[in-house]
């Protein structure tokens, strides 16, 4: 059989016969024994071991193309004796000698690291793939590395995910049924509510707070994060705010609700720990002042302050005059000092060295205070210190009481990463607007301001920045505004179906009666009630429905932000209609539901601001 089609039991390739020894770090050629070719060095398993090698696929030659006589050992489908082919496909015999004077039978001796042998030519009448060449030493340097990196980053990532799981496992978590949001999302506003209990819990906190609190509310802040993270707002609420508390759904330790009954014109503080009551009745109370929903709530103790400000080393604070205060013990200079530990738990705690010697006094050291933690958590001497990042995630994670919709460690970094977006610049600090209670004759409690409170309350349900920010809320406004813009139907061309989620009981009905016989927007219809929570009315309706949407915004006074296109859902009679869902911002039928296009004038600080209490 000539070269071209002889048949061999054992597909031998000697490009693929170069392997590494691992005594000398070198390339080697290993081929299996045929006839009387000898090569030194261990052997691979040859077809009668059970083993075989590989041979290259045939390729056919180029017309007219010629090979040079290949010194390569062959096979010979197991006859004893070998040669080598010439370039007319000839075997040479043993004793022959090739073009070059070499004797056939010879094999090339193996690889050095110092000198490089020829390397082996293919069979005449197939196109050959060069070998695979020796690797260099920085090659194969690099293969070790990239195996070894390979490994390691598994380790680290299996040791990354059992530390992200061990810290999910010091976060407390309470469930507060349908006073919070279920979950997180990344492309919408969302509120915080972060509270500060003056429960006594830990080590050393014994001197503070009061003996035996079941741990109200004592400070609380309602951070909202802006939908394009341009801004922020973190609203202080003081503790002996007199509210209305409302009835409250609370998970008891064996699984049922227990509804715990409100209480009308008492402080804020007693929204939690008081008859039983948990974080979630503080929410409802937020909002029952607010009217803003809050989507979840984070809360610590007085340890709290204490850990954190360790864990980073100190936090930097200023004060105008030197500070001695026989109750919380604080000493200062004038200036600026680094607190920690103990001392920083004196200085958010300490009232009576500053301003009036109130509780709205401390409310402003307190965010200067969380000004200068904020700079410091996300200073690049924090940011790239291993160990101070670990003891922060340690002392925060142990530090915290969350909300079981966000009490997985991955949703509180993804939290954490959308509030790193917005400048501190943009970050605002500012208090509920109150006046001392006219009812009583030695002020103790404050009550809301109704002059101011409403429109500070309205410019955060409605994302507007009490900072100077322009060009990503600015291009948004445009675009709803946008909306309104263009040809409108006639009345009696308006399909719409009204529903009611957080207007009050009746609203529905009562806006459709205001549309038909006021407006003469005969195709309406009240279509029930909408799931309860949406803050601010929406009108959606599909592309083609546009025109309609422009009039009924116009007839109610709708804004551009109210106006979603989507699509449309068939009325009682099948046809398309547009939907119409009464939020909490809704007042009544003919009264127009307007979103302030800027905030109003508060007194407030940000968190860039350095400031020094006084």
């Amino acid at each position: 059989m000539d070269a071209q089609g002889r048949g061999r039991a054992d597909n031998i390739d000697p490009a693929d016969q170069w392997v590494l020894n691992p005594n000398t770090g070198e390339y080697e050629l290993r081929l299996p024994p045929s006839g009387t070719q000898s090569v030194p060095g261990p052997r691979k398993p040859s077809a009668q071991d059970g083993g075989g090698s590989r041979r290259r696929r045939r390729n056919d030659m180029a017309p007219g193309e010629t090979r040079e006589m290949s010194t390569v050992p062959a096979h010979d489908g197991g006859r004893e004796g070998g040669g080598t082919r010439t370039q007319d496909g000839t075997r040479a015999q043993d004793g022959g000698r090739t073009r070059d004077g070499s004797r056939a039978g010879d094999v090339p001796p193996p690889r050095s690291s110092r000198r490089r042998t020829a390397e082996p030519e293919t069979a005449p009448g197939r196109r050959g793939r060069r070998p695979v060449k020796k690797k260099s030493k920085a090659k194969k340097v690099l293969a070790w590395t990239a195996g070894g990196t390979a490994f390691a980053l598994v380790a680290v990532g299996t040791a990354g995910y059992l530390y992200l799981k061990h810290l999910e496992g010091n976060i407390s978590s309470t469930d507060v049924g349908d006073a919070g949001s279920k979950g997180f999302s990344k492309d919408e506003a969302f509120n915080l509510l972060i509270i500060g209990t003056d429960k006594r819990t830990g080590k050393g906190n014994g001197g503070y707070g009061d003996k035996g609190s079941v741990g109200h509310a004592d400070t609380n802040i309602l951070l909202h994060v802006s939908k394009d993270r341009t801004n922020a707002t973190a609203l202080s609420i003081p503790r002996d705010l007199i509210v209305n508390v409302p009835d409250c759904p609370t998970k008891q330790p064996d699984g049922t609700t227990k509804v715990i009954q409100g209480t009308d014109n008492v402080r804020f503080n007693t929204s939690l720990g008081q008859d039983g009551r948990d974080p979630g009745c503080t929410m409802r109370t937020v909002e029952e002042v607010t009217g803003i929903h809050v989507d979840h709530f984070m809360m610590a103790d007085f340890n709290a302050v204490k850990t954190l400000t360790s864990a980073v080393g100190g936090v930097e604070v200023c004060v105008a005059h030197p500070v001695d205060d026989k109750d919380s013990h604080l000493k200062l200079p004038a200036g600026k000092s680094v607190v920690e530990g103990e001392q920083a738990l004196a200085f958010v705690r300490t009232r009576h060295s500053f301003g009036n010697q109130g509780d709205l006094d401390r409310i402003k050291v307190q965010q200067q205070f969380l000004g200068s933690l904020m700079r410091k958590m996300s200073s690049s001497d924090t940011l790239s210190s291993p160990s101070k990042m670990m003891d922060l995630a340690e002392a925060a994670t142990k530090a915290l009481t969350v909300d079981t919709g966000i009490k997985s460690i991955n949703t509180l970094k993804d939290m954490a990463m959308e509030l790193k977006k917005v400048p501190p610049k943009n970050i605002t600090f500012t208090t509920v607007p109150v006046l001392d209670n006219p009812a009583e004759k030695v002020h103790a409690t404050v009550v809301l301001n109704q002059a101011t409170a409403p429109s500070v309350f309205q410019a955060i349900q409605n994302d507007v920045s009490f900072t100077d920010v322009k060009r990503k809320q600015k291009a948004a406004k445009d675009a709803q505004a946008a909306r309104l813009k263009g040809t409108r139907s006639a009345p009696g061309d308006v399909r719409v179906r009204v529903l009611n989620s957080e207007a009050v009981s009746g609203s529905a009905q009562a806006v459709l009666d205001w549309l038909q016989n006021n407006k003469g927007v005969l195709k309406s219809e009240n279509a029930g009630n909408a799931p309860a929570g949406l803050q601010k009315t929406t009108l959606e309706y599909a592309p083609d429905q546009a025109a309609q949407a422009r009039e009924l915004a116009a007839l109610m006074g709708l804004p551009g932000s109210a106006l979603k296109p989507g699509s449309s859902v068939p009325n009682s009679q099948g046809l398309p209609a547009m939907t119409l869902t009464l939020g909490k911002d809704f007042k009544e039928a003919g009264t127009p539901v307007a979103a302030p296009d800027k905030a109003p004038k508060v007194d407030k600080s940000t968190a860039d601001e350095v400031k020094c209490a006084s």
